[in-house]
């Protein structure tokens, strides 16, 4: 699978689950995506073949819903939250270790297209 992380989660991240052989974007080290809207993001990915990952369950929920009900194609969103995955520099590691797991899981592009999941 893919990846895109949404411009909340730290470029550290995309580099080391990089270093780990996965191939996975970081819309902060990204200029053509930095600034984008959450509807931009997500039409942009699925020319990329890449599912996104964010906390914005309000705005990307509202996209899977569309998506589904317009017949849109996606490659899938993956939801963290604060409270079981909290985001700060002393858990780059932790979400490293977590979606390297994830990833290995659910190699395929498709692993989780035309859905959505929650992580952990």
């Amino acid at each position: 699978m893919r990846l895109l992380f949404d411009e909340h989660y730290a470029p550290e991240i995309g580099r080391k689950l990089r270093a780990s052989g996965h191939d996975v974007d970081c819309v902060a080290e990204r200029p053509d995506l930095r600034g984008r809207s959450d509807e931009q993001l997500f039409a942009l990915m699925p020319a990329e073949r890449r599912a996104i990952v964010t906390e914005d369950w309000a705005d990307f929920g509202v996209l899977a819903g569309r998506a589904a009900a317009e017949g849109t194609d996606h490659y899938g969103i993956v939801f963290t939250s604060q409270a079981s995955l909290p985001r700060g520099k002393n858990t780059i590691g932790l979400y490293v270790r977590v979606f390297d797991e994830f990833l290995r899981r659910y190699p395929a592009d498709d692993a989780i297209r035309q859905s959505t999941c929650w992580v952990p």
